[in-house]
């Protein structure tokens, strides 16, 4: 008689536990101690004993989330926007602005120190109003035949279903305003079945609409979206999947940066938080310590955002950048703004840099801006032009650090360090570091 084995099913229950909460993560997690792990609890802050349910035990570590909060600390706020724990926007509102800057400041610091050196020290948090910052914001849109309804809105946390979004209290006044009566429109298309996501973008001269649709539009739908475009001063473009995109209007969205005119397609990339920007681009400026007879090397320059204002203080600037798309577009503004001395390269800064035409050119100065990937790539050859100082900018404190260490060993000392506060609430860390050859 043939047995066959039935594996039994193993279950397992969410223990729940009490702790103290010692810090904050810069992911807005409170860190506790328990059995020797460091234990990671969503919800929870520095100085609070928690009652808490674990729901991931590894070898290292733990992960929880906080049931009760038994002793709250003085810097919990009430989160201001009612989608808060469910959108994955943003995951400390529950702490105090101070709080969440002193806690990615601390991680930056960390993440910076080398073992038996003294330790960085973040010596500037650039930031601006914690509220009403997001100038770009991007939403899905989802039909759900069920309910015959319209979502609009930001992808749940850890999920790829969205939000049912009726406020941002992140966005700026201008896009959170939009949001319901955008809704209403575009529920009322007959194209409501077959929309991808909306893109929202507030330039220094309005706001602007970049809308997915999957399938033809019709001439009443068209029209519709040309009276609500007129109704609210919107510019519009829209986009059936194609390279370029469809304006229903003509206009050209800028913003203003040190004086000068930047103009830009909604496809191109600007920085989201306007106010840190410009106090970013200010003090990397400073840090160059530009003088008229400089010539700049700015990496990763994207659309010029840093490129142009150093070009009205500096002999030469060269901006190099891997999307073409972008490269135009700073050629298009240095000739606005009349910058002569201001040259653009395109060129994928992961490849081998030491043929190119811009890369034999006596640069004393250097920028980099790039991606989460970091400038692996171009560091040997920023060692190589051997450049008084260099301000790397970045968003990932992780290749941050890796590439700071070709600078170091290389005879670099770091200078300074500011944390940039662009996204209040949430978990991105963004960072500034100076480095000087003496």
């Amino acid at each position: 008689m043939a047995q066959f084995y039935s594996a039994k099913q193993r279950v397992t229950t969410k223990q729940r536990i009490t702790v103290t909460i010692s810090e904050l993560d810069p992911f807005g997690q409170g860190v506790a101690r328990h059995n020797g792990k460091a234990l990671f609890v969503s919800g929870a802050l520095p100085g609070e004993q928690a009652e808490v349910t674990v729901t991931e035990d590894k070898r290292q570590f733990m992960r929880a989330k906080a049931h009760r909060i038994l002793q709250p600390c003085a810097q919990r706020e009430t989160p201001r926007c009612g989608h808060f724990g469910v959108c994955g926007g943003c995951q400390q509102q529950h702490a105090a602005v101070a709080l969440q800057q002193a806690s990615k400041a601390q991680a930056l610091s960390r993440m910076l120190s080398q073992e038996g050196a003294p330790p960085v020290s973040v010596d500037t948090i650039i930031s601006g109003q914690p509220w009403g910052y997001r100038r770009r914001a991007r939403l899905g849109l989802q039909w759900q035949p069920r309910q015959q309804r319209l979502l609009m809105g930001f992808r749940q946390a850890a999920s790829n279903d969205l939000v049912a979004l009726r406020q941002c209290p992140i966005l700026v006044p201008e896009l959170e305003a939009l949001l319901q009566p955008l809704h209403q429109c575009l529920s009322s298309l007959n194209a409501v079945r077959r929309l991808g996501h909306v893109e929202l973008v507030l330039a220094d001269n309005g706001p602007l609409m970049v809308l997915r649709h999957l399938d033809a539009l019709s001439a009443a739908d068209r029209e519709k979206l040309e009276r609500f475009s007129h109704e609210h001063r919107l510019m519009t473009w829209l986009a059936d999947g194609s390279d370029s995109l469809q304006p229903l209007q003509e206009a050209m969205p800028f913003y203003r940066s040190f004086d000068l005119q930047l103009t830009f397609s909604p496809q191109d990339f600007i920085q989201v938080n306007d106010a840190v920007n410009q106090q970013m681009v200010a003090q990397a400026l400073a840090w160059l310590d530009l003088q008229p007879d400089d010539r700049v090397l700015d990496l990763f320059c994207g659309m010029g955002n840093f490129t142009l204002p150093i070009g009205k203080f500096v002999q030469n600037v060269v901006g190099v950048e891997g999307v073409a798309a972008l490269v135009r577009q700073a050629e298009y503004n240095a000739q606005l703004n009349n910058l002569r001395n201001v040259c653009f390269f395109q060129h994928n800064l992961e490849e081998e840099v030491s043929r190119q035409p811009w890369a034999a050119q006596g640069f004393n100065k250097v920028l980099l801006d790039p991606a989460r990937a970091g400038a692996a790539g171009v560091m040997s050859h920023v060692v190589k032009l051997a450049p008084e100082r260099v301000v790397y900018v970045s968003c990932n404190p992780v290749t941050l650090a890796r590439d700071s260490q070709t600078l170091l060993s290389a005879g670099y000392h770091l200078e300074r360090v500011a944390m940039l506060d662009m996204f209040p609430h949430t978990s991105h860390l963004e960072s500034m570091v100076l480095f000087s050859k003496t």
